[in-house]
C-alpha cells in the first residue's frame, strides 16, 4: 500500500498565520510545530490552557526552536501551578483546580520536543502528573490515581475517575491516546464527555506510552488486546463498574490499538478509533533520521533506526484482525486530517465488508473538527463519542440529569 501524501508535508503557499480547513495556521514554515500548537489551542476549551496565555507563550518562542517551545510553556505551567498552590492554601478549591488543570496542559506541551533522554522530559511529565493528581483529588466522587497489573512486575499507570452523573454501577470506557498523546490528555479529548454523560473512565499509559514508557520503559506492540484486557482485569475487581458496558477508545495511533482490542477482546461492549489506522507501517513509510518525530517513532516502538522501523511495526495492521470485531464500532476521523484520510476509509470499507456493525464520521470543514483526531475543536470530538456511546449503552440523558440533580459540574 502506497504512502499517501499529507497536508502536514504539503509546501506552504502562505507564511503568515492563517486559517486552514483543519484550522489555525500559526507558523505555515514549521507544520509540525503548527500542528502541535493547534493541539494546545484548540484544548483550552476543554480546560488545557486559557487563550490569552497560549499565544503569549507563541509570541516568545523563535519558530522551529524547540528550546524556545520548551521555556515558554515551562513558563506558564509554573505561573499556573504556583497559583494553583496560593488557591489552595487560600481555599479557593475551583480556582486550584482551574490553575492545575491548566498547568497539566502547558507541562504536557513542554516536554513534547525533549529528546528521550533528556533528563527534563521524564521531571516535565511527573510535574505534569501532579498537577493532573492535585486537580482529579477534588472531583466529586474524587479520581483515583491507579497501577493496573500488567506484566513482568510493571504495572499501567492509569486514573480512574467516576461519573458524578448516576448511581450504582456505571459504564466505563477504556480511555487512551495512541503515538505520543497521553493518559492525562485524555480528559481534554475523551474523558470529560463521557464523565458528562454517566459513564466513568480509566485513562491510562499502555505499552509505548506516557509514564508507562518513561518510567518503565515498556514500548509498543500490536497485540493491544493484551494491555486492554488487563484493563478489563482490573476494572472487573470493581463494585462500581458495570462490567457487561465496558468501552474502549483510542486516539490517532490509539485508534488502531483500540480497533485491535475490539477484534480480540470479547469483554469490550463498544470499540472507538478516534482517528483510524489500517496499515502503521503503511502509514509511516520509508521515512529519514531527521524526521521531526523520527526519534519519538524509535523511543515508542523499540525500533533501533528509522530503516529498522517499518520490520517492527509491520504487525500494526487491521487486514485479518478487524474480521473478528463483534461490538458495535465508530469511526471518528478528521476530514482534512493532516496526517491523512485515506487510511480511516480503507478501515470503513473492510469492516463493512465483513459485516462489522461500524459507524464512520468523517468530521467536515465546516463542522470544524476536521484535523487530526479534532485537536482544532476536541469538543466536538467529545461530543460525537459521548452521544454514540449514550446510543450504544442505552443512556437516556434526560433522566441521568432528573436522578442526578445536584451533580457537579465537570
Amino acid at each position: 500500500m502506497a504512502r499517501e501524501t499529507t497536508l502536514i508535508e504539503t509546501q506552504a503557499t502562505n507564511s503568515n498565520p492563517h486559517y486552514e480547513p483543519y484550522g489555525w495556521q500559526h507558523w505555515p514554515d514549521h507544520p509540525w510545530w503548527s500542528y502541535q500548537f493547534r493541539r494546545g489551542l484548540g484544548e483550552t476549551q476543554e480546560g488545557a490552557g486559557a487563550i490569552s496565555e497560549v499565544f503569549l507563550a507563541a509570541s516568545r518562542m523563535k519558530p522551529g526552536d524547540d528550546e524556545s517551545w520548551h521555556r515558554e510553556w515551562m513558563g506558564v505551567a509554573e505561573r499556573n501551578r504556583e497559583r494553583a498552590t496560593r488557591a489552595e492554601e487560600a481555599g479557593h478549591i475551583q480556582t486550584a483546580q482551574n490553575c492545575w488543570l491548566r498547568a497539566a496542559g502547558y507541562y504536557r506541551q513542554a516536554e513534547f520536543w525533549l529528546p528521550a533522554n533528556d533528563p527534563r522530559r521524564l521531571a516535565t511529565f511527573e510535574l505534569m502528573e501532579a498537577c493532573s493528581k492535585k486537580f482529579i483529588s477534588y472531583l466529586a466522587p474524587a479520581g483515583e490515581v491507579v497501577d493496573v497489573p500488567y506484566e513482568k512486575g510493571v504495572s499501567l499507570c492509569a486514573y480512574f475517575v467516576r461519573s458524578p452523573h448516576g448511581a450504582g454501577k456505571q459504564p466505563v470506557l477504556i480511555s487512551m491516546g495512541g503515538l505520543d498523546s497521553i493518559k492525562d490528555e485524555m480528559w481534554f479529548m475523551q474523558a470529560r464527555g463521557a464523565l458528562q454523560r454517566g459513564i466513568s473512565v480509566l485513562m491510562v499509559d499502555g505499552p509505548g506510552q506516557g509514564g508507562t514508557l518513561r518510567r518503565h520503559g515498556v514500548v509498543s506492540r500490536y497485540d493491544y488486546e493484551v494491555p486492554i484486557g488487563r484493563c478489563i482485569d482490573y476494572l472487573a475487581t470493581r463494585n462500581d463498574v458495570d462490567a457487561s458496558r465496558i468501552a474502549v477508545c483510542g486516539s490517532s495511533l490509539g485508534g488502531y490499538y483500540a480497533a485491535r482490542a475490539g477484534s480480540f477482546e470479547p469483554r469490550l461492549a463498544a470499540c472507538i478509533s478516534h482517528g483510524a489506522i489500517w496499515d502503521f507501517a503503511a502509514q509511516i513509510g520509508e521515512r529519514s533520521e531527521d524526521h521531526p518525530l523520527a526519534k519519538h517513532l524509535l523511543w515508542v516502538t523499540g525500533a533501533k533506526s528509522m530503516k529498522e522501523l517499518p520490520e517492527v511495526v509491520k504487525r500494526f495492521r487491521l487486514e485479518g484482525a478487524l474480521d473478528n470485531m463483534k461490538c458495535p464500532y465508530l469511526i471518528v476521523h478528521g476530514g482534512y486530517d493532516v496526517l491523512g484520510v485515506k487510511q480511516a476509509q480503507i478501515v470503513r470499507d473492510y469492516a463493512v465488508s465483513k459485516g462489522v456493525d461500524v459507524t464512520f464520521h468523517l468530521v467536515s470543514e465546516e463542522e470544524t473538527g476536521a484535523d487530526h483526531c479534532q485537536h482544532d475543536n476536541p469538543t466536538l470530538g467529545q461530543e460525537i463519542i459521548g452521544d454514540w456511546l449514550c446510543k450504544t449503552f442505552g443512556i437516556d440523558e434526560k433522566v441521568l440529569r432528573r436522578e442526578s440533580p445536584v451533580a457537579p459540574l465537570i
